[in-house]
């Protein structure tokens, strides 16, 4: 397993599908499709939407505007709840260890943040008391959280890893970035941070030999 040296490393960025989470891209295909989506398997993607689904995600649909754009796709109705119910499909796990390593690094002094392509409908989910079984939201684990559809861009273009750290200041020479995506560990490493790339769903604590 990758090593990294550990007294340069004052910053860790975390992606949430892939690596937080365990996504389950096939069940999220399959309810869009039971809703009434006929053409969801063209438009999900593990790492990167399409259509609507991007656009959903850049911020350039509001969440309302999405669920009328879904129904104008599948050209019938299909309930708010339905569409909601679709997208957390996407999430098959939140593995309990992996809240207690973010909780285990930042007490170790380490700054926690999140850079994730995602959107409204899964961050209503993860910024309540379901996020986990200790009645903790995401929020609780970072410092700070950086959401594509807030910031109006998506990985892997170079714009929302420099607006991330511009707000933060972190440097990138100290930074870690764990990412599941092959293009954005590409851009991530281009732009001068340590990265690590797990495999959906991977128990990659072996990574933090302190």
């Amino acid at each position: 397993m990758q090593t990294f040296d550990w007294k340069e490393i004052k910053n860790i960025v975390f992606d949430l599908g892939g690596v937080i989470l365990t996504l389950d891209r096939n069940e999220a295909v399959r309810r869009f499709k039971s809703a009434g989506l006929e053409n969801a398997d063209e438009l999900l993607d593990p790492y990167h939407q399409k259509g609507i689904f991007l656009e959903l995600e850049e911020g350039k649909l509001s969440e309302r505007a999405f669920y009328d754009a879904v129904r104008t796709e599948a050209g019938k109705y299909i309930s708010n709840k339905n569409i909601a119910w679709g997208w957390l499909g996407f999430i098959a796990d939140c593995p309990e260890y992996k809240l207690t390593l973010l909780e285990d690094l930042r007490a170790r002094g380490f700054r926690l943040y999140l850079l994730s392509n995602t959107n409204p409908v899964i961050m209503k989910w993860a910024m309540s008391s379901a996020f986990s079984k200790n009645g903790k939201n995401l929020s609780d684990y970072f410092d700070k959280l950086y959401l594509s559809y807030r910031m109006k861009c998506v990985k892997p273009h170079a714009e929302i890893f420099q607006k991330m750290i511009t707000n933060s200041g972190m440097i990138p020479e100290e930074t870690l970035f764990i990412d599941d995506g092959t293009a954005n560990i590409e851009m991530g490493k281009q732009l001068g941070f340590k990265t690590y790339q797990p495999v959906n769903g991977e128990d990659f604590r072996g990574i933090f030999c302190l």
